[in-house]
């Protein structure tokens, strides 16, 4: 059967290859590849590695695409035919399907020879040479050719010395050579023309931000000296000079630093189209003068907002930032910035015009997501936002949400997939943001020609019902205060001084807790857990603080960093006004503020990430994850709060376990617990690790290899958190330690990256607990964790357990 297949598959090959050769003019032949063959210098016999598949990237154009020889998509092309309507359903098929032929011919190959030695230049490979040849099909019934280009590589030329040429010690020359300091010509490196650009355009930045508005790029001119190593015999024949100078011809006006004059802002609205001729002159404050007819604003928006005061030196970096911030107040449609020379003799000044559109005062948005979870729970949720984008006339922004969503158990029904019992979810809820382009704090304000970024103050009140079906609702109502603010692009920093948070389990199902109780089957263990769930009520006063630093990588840097850390500690100060529960002279329980325990803790958690850039079509992703929460004091004898623990696993955690079934250390709940709640594992500290390869296939289609390790633990006592000792962190913790892999598509429509992965367990850290074997001696042997022995595709049950498909939106990290 499999013969016949594959015959019909190549006489299908060859009828159409038939077919497309009738369309093919008379001594023509389709363009299908080209090959790069490189020949290094006999004598100095240059490193050439990686350089034909550098020149076969810029030959241009791409090849028609063929499928075992045949051009298909040209096929497809001639067949659908020429369509009458460009915008019909036919012209839309034959674009999609097709591609218009592309033909060889001997011009364009030495067109491309000639780019490979402008590309052989500018990479610093001089005197090299390159030719192009058109290499028909050897097989006379394909009318095909390939383009063959032959190079001859010479030595790699490098930097020796690298001058910055003044003819004086005028201030603009004193601050050209102070620019060298950062310079990204670098002695041993070769004089790429990409970075001779980016140097330029580096000065560039560095002389508008000392005043040079003037100025452009293109005033410089660098000039390479190849002849030093004739020169001199004391260096390497294959070495530059490099000298930096400014152009003769620039203008006197490009090299002169310009200070603001006065600030013209109009904020578009409607009465300004008659303002000229029913208002004077707005009054002049701190240099700006305000058209704002329509009392739209408060001026104090715009005076926080634009960084530029009357007499400062003009910067890019300031011009860059007040527009930022004009844009961030999310009130203006669009930002229109211009400077004008104020018109007198040799004048340094500038007049700055900001014209603003405001965007629609109220706003209502609805959204309906979508979601898919590793634990085999899909769902959606509808979220429904009204704002007012100018609440008090001063850019405040408020929104008020409101949201249901829910997640189902996908495949199989309740008696033949029992996780889903228990293990289906509904929530709904409400909430009210309020946020402020400035610091509500008494005696603090920062300085806008200081800082990078507006602050921002939010306060926000949210109530939410989350039903876990067929056992019990947890109710959460939370206020919070924040302040969020940086100084620069790569900082941010966030404090919530107050946040005040009380959970409360309700609705519960004493039947269906009454029968997990009794059945014999149920692990004690797990019972206990889930009774502290649904009868603990918590009043948490906390305060936390997060950093985030993502440093901007350096031109040509294939090097990238991120880090994310934060402190949340919580219940010191209720804890003074909390008084002990009755009969509790011991100090057993935590404290009680109007009868609802106080939880007292503290909490440490941190993001590192690494990305490196292997070839423009493979980056290196990695990210490590560290968290862990203590109670103290008044709570150390307290089970931690569910919400505010860890769990592993999941699409972007541990992605060879399902979310919340891995852990915590060496503990699995029984197959009864897992049936009746679904997987519930929750802990106190959390390690992970994650790496992965990311592939580009195409613009669309990526790929990614990856693995994944790590796992959660708790701390303390097995009574206080709920588990028995093997969920206990310990000094033997590494050997509890969880490892996964597998390989994933993602497909990036630009407006969002869908992502499925699949993955499979390497080491499951439970097996270190389960006896293999007992000798009358006492000497146990214990399952070795590492699974690799287990693999086998063919058997349904082993592809069940451990074949874990993750399907998500986004990358993992």
């Amino acid at each position: 059967m499999r013969n016949s297949l594959l015959g019909i598959l190549v006489l299908l090959v060859t009828l159409s290859s038939c077919s497309v050769n009738k369309y093919i003019p008379e001594g023509q032949s389709l363009y299908v590849g080209s090959k790069v063959k490189v020949q290094p210098d006999s004598i100095t016999k240059p490193n050439v590695s990686g350089l034909a598949s550098e020149l076969e990237a810029i030959v241009k154009p791409p090849p028609n695409k063929t499928l075992l020889g045949f051009p298909w998509k040209v096929w497809w092309w001639y067949f659908i035919g020429e369509p009458k309507d460009e915008g019909g359903l036919r012209s839309w098929f034959r674009n999609k399907l097709g591609e218009a032929p592309k033909f060889a011919t001997q011009r364009v190959a030495d067109i491309n020879a000639a780019n490979m030695v402008s590309h052989l230049d500018n990479e610093a490979y001089y005197r090299s040479k390159a030719t192009g040849k058109l290499i028909p099909s050897k097989k006379e019934k394909r009318r095909t050719a390939i383009y063959e280009f032959d190079t001859y590589i010479m030595p790699r030329y490098v930097m020796n010395e690298i001058n910055y040429v003044v003819r004086d010690s005028s201030l603009f020359n004193r601050d050209l050579v102070l620019a060298k300091e950062k310079t990204l010509l670098k002695k041993g490196d070769p004089p790429r023309l990409d970075v001779i650009l980016a140097e330029r355009s580096r000065i560039d930045l560095e002389l508008k931000g000392k005043g040079y508005y003037f100025f452009n790029p293109d005033y410089l001119i660098i000039k390479v000296d190849s002849t030093i190593g004739k020169m001199d015999s004391t260096l390497q024949a294959e070495q530059v000079n490099i000298f930096l100078e400014v152009k003769p011809q620039t203008a006197q006006n490009s090299l002169k630093q310009y200070f603001i004059n006065k600030i013209y802002v109009n904020t578009g609205s409607q009465e300004n189209l008659l303002a000229d001729t029913t208002k004077g002159r707005e009054p002049l404050r701190r240099g700006l003068n305000i058209k704002d007819p329509g009392n739209l604003y408060k001026r104090r928006i715009f005076y926080d907002a634009i960084g530029f005061r009357r007499g400062n030196m003009y910067t890019n970096t300031m011009h860059n930032v007040s527009l930022q911030r004009l844009i961030n107040l999310q009130n203006f449609k669009f930002v229109k910035n211009q400077f004008d020379l104020v018109p007198r003799s040799d004048s340094a000044l500038l007049d700055v015009r900001y014209d603003l559109e405001p965007l629609k005062k109220k706003a209502l948005q609805t959204t309906i997501s979508a979601s898919t979870k590793s634990n085999n729970l899909g769902g959606s949720q509808l979220d429904v936002a009204w704002r007012n984008r100018n609440t008090f006339k001063g850019a405040e922004m408020l929104a008020v949400k409101a949201f249901f969503g829910f997640d189902v158990q996908l495949g199989g029904n309740r008696e033949a997939n029992p996780n889903r019992i228990g293990n289906e979810y509904i929530r709904y809820g409400i909430g009210a943001d309020l946020s402020f382009p400035r610091f509500i704090i008494p005696f603090v304000r920062i300085r806008p020609e200081k800082s990078q970024a507006l602050p921002k103050t939010i306060l926000s009140v949210n109530y939410e019902n989350r039903i876990q079906r067929g056992l019990y609702t947890t109710t959460s109502i939370r206020g919070d205060w924040s302040y969020i603010w940086s100084k620069n692009s790569e900082v941010e920093h966030t404090l919530t001084p107050i946040s005040l948070n009380y959970i409360q389990p309700s609705n519960v199902n004493t039947e269906r807790l009454g029968a997990i109780a009794q059945n014999p089957n149920t692990n004690p263990v797990d019972i206990k857990r889930l009774l502290d769930l649904v009868d603990q009520k918590y009043f948490i006063a906390s305060s936390n603080y997060t950093i985030s630093f993502r440093p901007r990588p350096k031109p040509f840097a294939k090097n990238q960093y991120a880090f994310t850390g934060g402190i949340d500690y919580g219940g010191n100060l209720l804890s003074l006004l909390a008084k002990r529960a009755k009969g509790d002279s011991l100090g057993i329980y935590a404290k009680e503020f109007l009868q609802v325990p106080v939880l007292q803790y503290v909490k440490l958690d941190g993001d590192v990430r690494y990305y490196r850039t292997l070839t423009p079509g493979i980056k290196w992703a990695n990210r490590l994850l560290l968290g862990a929460i203590k109670p103290y004091g008044n709570s150390k004898n307290m089970t931690t709060p569910q919400f505010k623990q860890y769990f592993g696993g999941g699409s972007t955690g541990i992605r060879a376990f399902r979310a919340r079934a891995l852990g915590p250390g060496a503990y699995t709940p029984d197959t009864t617990s897992i049936s009746l709640i679904g997987y519930q594992n929750f802990a106190d500290i959390r390690m992970e690790f994650n790496t992965e390869l990311r592939l580009k296939f195409t613009n669309v289609i990526n790929g990614a290899l990856f693995m994944d390790a790590g796992n959660i633990w708790s701390f303390g006592s097995p009574e206080r958190a709920s588990y028995d000792s093997s969920a206990i962190i310990s000094k033997d913790f590494i050997k509890q330690i969880a490892v996964g892999g597998g390989f994933g598509l993602r497909f990036d429509f630009s407006f969002l990256i869908f992502r499925i992965d699949l993955a499979t367990p390497f080491r499951k850290p439970w097996y270190t607990k389960e006896i293999v074997s007992q000798t009358p001696e006492g000497e146990i042997t214990y399952k070795n964790p590492w699974v690799f022995n287990e693999v086998n595709f063919r058997n349904k049950a082993w592809r069940r357990e451990n074949l874990i498909l993750n399907i998500a939106v986004g990358l993992p990290f």
